[in-house]
């Protein structure tokens, strides 16, 4: 079987072959050479170029590499061409099994206008389309929303009607460019609605089966980030409708195989047709652990003629995933890209499988030493811990990710465990205005203060000096820093997650002396591992370095360091004013010249990096004194975009 696909759903769906003795084959770009998943495969075949669309969504190269490695059928996972009629009838044509729905059931969904329609057919509830052109103030507020494709791409929430035309533009570039379909749509937008969706298997013989539901109202960007099931907020009756609708509209396409039907909750409890996924959903692993199925291998089954077992299965205990994404919540989810030093989650019970009991799973397309680049989904893993409680599950999910050291990029770690640890998450009060209400200057927030960031801050300075240490033989058994005159104190100078900190201390006959953390005592230091006694209290710090960064773990909360060198390069000074680069991507639009003048957090130029648009804003009032950048350019991460001159300020 050939996984049309990268990344962490092409492990899953090699370890369900590997279970049922199916060769596997892999393709991947050239940024993916060197992934997990490629070294897994029995065989992997090149798809030259870096970009999604010379690539993964090439179907010809694709069934091109099928046919080359003498697959038999092709998987594609979800994502890219998972949801293209046109490729699934390719890989039919070329004589090849095709794990998914018809062709037919692909295209009937595949535009969301259409899919709308038949469900309305098929007493499926459905909210009203708007066409663009027609939008009045009345309409508002709505939801711009791409025909094709899914995952959150070319959506946008408009509430003012002076701001439709540039989320209708917005979002038909997208959209472009994720699934190759510019056409969007428009509809009323439910207000602190959920998102539910429920689950459904289909085999070739008529049968089909909705697996429960799951709760998918936490998003950003219209995009999940934690999922789980059941929902907290259905019931027994609420249950059995939202299931049988999702198979009345499973028939109305003569579906097989796993797919998904969302609707929206609205707050009065009646619920809304959204789209059927015609694929596998990232999410599958809660409704996994909670069935006790493998819906990979049931695809399989399903796409060679496998009827359906008759026996039902029982929901059992409840299940919740997360989404560890390379983003900063706190600056606009921007995304990140470089080198993943460090990735371990103790702890996991199993990878890509049901755990054997309660427990956790770890479902990730990377490990210590991946590359993460600027084209595809920031997504690093899934984490899903499965209990006899919701509120169980939770805490052990939470306990996962506190202790999971992950080192190198800038992670949405932080804001999970804050999620899973919050009062109105815990009580199941989730709907998709969460984080809004909650707010990201809470959830956002490190997990580790100010003062155990210094305490890491402390541990970092002490382990490179056991470091320095150990490797300058002739200082032998004296202690990192002692002197036997007291005179200045060592310092090292630290960027941390609430700015610089100093570290001065002093290591004597009387031990360690800090006036940054006084009352600390250094019980062991050792260049992985510093033991501080805090006033009777000892605390373990785990220590990491990679270039430039340090990285501190404990259960205060891990802590990301960049050692701040004695001496500045003057080379590397920025003119004030400069409008740089947060990340590598394409320049999509310029919408400033220079000498104009810009109000504090306009936009100035707009990016496109890992499939989504990011908008880089004036960070002050000023003119634009230099522009160094036209639409269609490929930047890097700190590329000077624009220098703003504001007053005061020379040119």
């Amino acid at each position: 079987m050939l996984v049309a696909n990268r990344g962490e759903i092409a492990r899953r769906v090699f370890r369900a072959c590997r279970d049922l003795g199916i060769g596997t084959v892999a393709v991947h770009s050239d940024p993916d050479a060197g992934a997990p998943y490629v070294r897994e495969a029995d065989a992997a075949v090149r798809l030259p170029g870096a970009s999604p669309a010379e690539t993964y969504l090439a179907a010809a190269k694709v069934v091109d590499a099928a046919r080359r490695a003498g697959a038999d059928a092709v998987h594609p996972g979800y994502g890219f061409l998972s949801e293209n009629a046109a490729f699934a009838q390719a890989v039919l044509d070329a004589g090849l099994t095709w794990i998914g729905p018809p062709p037919a059931a692909i295209a009937a969904m595949g535009s969301k206008i259409e899919a709308k329609k038949l469900m309305a057919a098929a007493g499926v509830p459905v909210l009203p389309e708007l066409d663009p052109a027609q939008v009045t103030a009345a309409d508002l507020p709505l939801l711009v929303k791409a025909s094709a494709g899914g995952g959150g791409r070319g959506m946008r929430i408009v509430r003012v009607l002076d701001e439709l035309a540039d989320a209708v533009a917005g979002a038909r570039r997208e959209a472009e460019s994720a699934f190759g379909d510019p056409t969007v749509f428009c509809e009323p937008l439910l207000e602190n609605a959920r998102h539910i969706e429920v689950q459904i298997i289909a085999d070739a013989h008529g049968t089909v089966v909705a697996l429960g539901e799951r709760e998918c109202s936490i998003q950003r960007r219209h995009q999940k980030i934690i999922e789980e099931a059941p929902s907290p907020a259905v019931g027994d009756d609420l249950r059995d409708a939202l299931c049988e609708a999702a198979e009345n509209a499973a028939r109305a396409i003569e579906y097989v195989g796993a797919g998904t039907v969302e609707f929206m909750l609205a707050q009065d409890g009646r619920f809304y047709f959204l789209e059927v996924n015609t694929r596998l959903q990232v999410e599958h692993p809660v409704t996994e652990c909670v069935y006790g199925v493998d819906l990979v291998r049931m695809q399989i089954e399903c796409a060679e003629g496998v009827p359906l077992p008759d026996d039902d299965v029982e929901p059992r205990g409840h299940a919740i995933e997360v989404r560890l994404y390379a983003e900063d919540p706190a600056h606009d989810w921007r995304p990140a890209s470089g080198t993943l030093h460090t990735f371990e989650v103790p702890g996991a019970d199993a990878e890509f499988a049901v755990p054997p009991s309660f427990g956790l799973r770890l479902d990730s397309g990377v490990e210590s030493g991946s590359e993460v680049g600027v084209h595809y989904d920031p997504m690093l893993a899934k984490v899903i811990a499965w209990g006899p409680t919701r509120a169980a599950a939770a805490r052990r999910l939470a306990a996962a990710l506190r202790g999971a050291r992950v080192h190198g990029l800038t992670t949405n770690r932080d804001l999970l465990v804050r999620i899973l640890e919050e009062p109105a998450f815990l009580a199941g009060d989730t709907d998709t205005g969460y984080l809004d209400r909650i707010g990201l200057d809470v959830l956002a927030a490190p997990l580790a203060d100010a003062e155990a960031a210094e305490l890491s801050a402390l541990a970092a300075a002490l382990a490179a000096a056991a470091g320095a240490r150990a490797s300058a033989g002739v200082l032998g058994g004296l202690p990192s820093g002692w002197r036997n005159v007291r005179s200045q104190p060592q310092r090292r100078s630290f960027d941390g997650p609430h700015g610089r900190i100093d570290v001065d201390y002093r290591l004597g006959r009387d031990g360690l002396a800090s006036d940054l953390c006084p009352g600390t005592a250094l019980v062991s230091a050792v260049p992985d591992r510093v033991v501080l006694d805090r006033d009777g209290l000892r605390e373990t710090f785990t220590v990491a370095t990679a270039g430039d960064g340090v990285f501190v773990d404990s259960r205060l909360g891990p802590v990301a360091l960049r050692a701040v060198p004695r001496f500045t390069d003057p080379s590397a000074q920025i003119a004030p004013g400069s409008l740089l680069a947060p990340m590598p991507g394409t320049v999509v639009r310029v919408e400033t010249e220079p000498g104009a003048a810009v109000a504090e957090g306009q936009t100035l130029v707009v990016l496109e990096a890992m499939k989504m648009e990011h908008r880089i804003a004036a960070p002050a009032a000023g003119t634009v004194a230099e522009l160094n950048v036209e639409a269609g350019r490929q930047v890097e991460s700190g590329a000077v975009l624009a220098v703003i001159s504001v007053e005061g300020t020379p040119e």
